[in-house]
């Protein structure tokens, strides 16, 4: 008899019979990494039935970041969400929360485990934590993410497991699992190197609180980085060779600095650029998410070791981790998301925070979440954290979209997640703004001239000259013109413009 069957072993729909109508039910899960799955599908098959009965039936959704398909987008499929938390990023439920179906919080991640804390989110009723082993005396082994678990474990009034017998008992050698005292009783986190272990490769869960367990033998749901493109690439190249100057002029030191790379293609790239450049050293990351890129540069060494909060790599790269774990386990870091993201080790590391922008403004002001300033595309995830408490805070964005229909260079950002008192580094195809030390005008030239697209050069300038002479120049008639014609004619500047 193993461990785990101390506790009832239940089928899906036995497990969801214990979710209620309103519920608040909190989910594994940072990235696709270690999401729960077999229960979520369940949950969504109920909550159609019982819309098909007449009957209402939605529940509010906890995870650690985004969840990918088996949580977000079943869910929504069944319109069985009603509130959301703390990031997002899938389609479905994205156009339920721009239609206002869906109430949605966008948070800090490393704000969210003291929010449960303290109730400020509510109770939560049930959840649903993916993990290769639970013993009898409550210790959880997690899988491909720690993220927010070890706090719901800890928080919720009941709990069900999925066991997930796809995934290697032996990435709990990864983990390093601390939950902080409530303030005022906390001392520093002892954390100070990015492979400093603090803690423990399990969570724990009060025995009495487990419903029961449910098997699972599914892969995470990570999909595969395209290739970079020529933008990506161009942005890599910029980056490369002023972070190879930021080291030759002292400012950097020679050893160099832990890095924090956001997710996506553009970082991808970045990562993989590092990584073929002669003139850059091997160095250490302490950020939230090891991706498909860092795999290769660990195993060629270039990358000596990462923390983290999840591994959200595609199946092949998760599998050649568990095949070579004598060689990962002993480089690699995973943490609670209140840890990974925590302002005061990003600021003591000195940790260079690479994060990409949807837009960014000619004084330096960044939108990394939201459309015209009002349609949420996903959240802001863990890039305030690094931007606002990093060495050295860095945005990348394309100069143009949809063909140059669209400048990410523009007057004003109508919605604003980091702005120019945290953002010091600029870059796009273009070229790269370095901002420190340059007042507003100072500002505005260099990411006009460096930044922003030959098509809206001009323009920018001409806002800039036109503008009531201030500390901050604005024409608030026209700061957001660009916008509003996108919004009439589908284009930023129309034809004949």
């Amino acid at each position: 008899m193993t461990p785990q069957n101390t506790f009832p072993v239940l089928t899906p729909d036995e497990a969801v019979s214990f979710i209620h109508n309103g519920n608040t039910v909190s989910f594994s899960g940072f990235s696709p990494a270690g999401a729960a799955k077999i229960v979520p599908h369940a949950l969504a098959r109920r909550a159609q039935n019982e819309h098909e009965s007449g009957r209402p039936f939605q529940v509010r959704v906890l995870t650690g970041a985004s969840s990918g398909q088996s949580i977000d987008d079943a869910l929504a499929g069944a319109n069985a969400i009603s509130w959301r938390a703390p990031y997002q990023g899938e389609s479905r439920l994205r156009r339920q929360i721009n239609q206002e179906l869906v109430e949605y919080v966008d948070i800090h991640l490393s704000h969210l485990p003291q929010l449960i804390e303290f109730g400020f989110l509510g109770q939560i009723d049930i959840a649903v934590i993916e993990a290769t082993e639970i013993t009898p005396d409550g210790r959880v082994y997690l899988t491909t993410s720690i993220g927010a678990s070890p706090t719901y474990l800890h928080h919720a009034k009941k709990v069900i497991i999925e066991i997930n017998r796809h995934q290697s008992p032996r990435l709990r050698e990864m983990a390093d699992i601390y939950r902080m005292p409530l303030p005022p009783h906390r001392n520093p986190i002892p954390v100070y190197e990015p492979l400093t272990r603090i803690g423990w490769p399990y969570a724990n869960v009060d025995p009495a609180k487990i419903i029961g367990i449910v098997e699972n033998d599914e892969a995470d749901h990570v999909a595969e980085f395209t290739q970079p493109d020529t933008v990506s690439d161009l942005i890599a190249d910029h980056l490369v060779k002023f972070l190879v100057q930021e080291m030759r002029c002292g400012r950097i030191p020679p050893e160099f600095l832990p890095l924090q790379a956001g997710v996506g293609n553009i970082c991808n790239s970045v990562m993989a650029k590092l990584g073929a450049s002669s003139e850059f050293p091997c160095f250490k990351m302490y950020t939230e998410v090891y991706q498909d890129s860092l795999v290769d540069l660990m195993d060629s060494e270039k990358l000596l070791c990462a923390s983290a909060c999840a591994l959200a790599v595609s199946s092949d790269r998760l599998q050649h981790i568990v095949d070579n774990i004598d060689f990962f386990g002993k480089r690699i870091v995973l943490r609670p998301q209140e840890i990974s993201n925590h302002p005061g080790i990003i600021r003591r590391l000195g940790v260079i925070a690479m994060n990409t922008a949807i837009e960014a403004d000619i004084y330096g002001n960044v939108n990394s979440t939201h459309i015209y300033g009002a349609d949420i595309m996903n959240g802001i995830g863990g890039s305030g954290e690094f931007t606002r408490n990093g060495y050295m805070a860095i945005f990348m964005t394309p100069s143009i979209a949809k063909n140059g229909k669209i400048s990410c260079i523009v007057p004003m950002c109508p919605h604003i997640d980091n702005n120019e008192h945290s953002v010091q580094i600029l870059v796009t195809e273009q070229g790269i703004a370095d901002l420190r030390g340059l007042g507003p005008m100072q500002r505005a030239r260099a990411i006009i001239d460096n930044c922003a697209h030959p098509l809206y050069r001009d323009y920018l300038h001409a806002y800039v000259s036109n503008a009531r002479p201030a500390h901050i120049r604005h024409d608030l008639a026209k700061c957001y013109e660009l916008h509003q014609n996108l919004l009439a004619y589908g284009a930023m500047l129309p034809v004949g413009e």
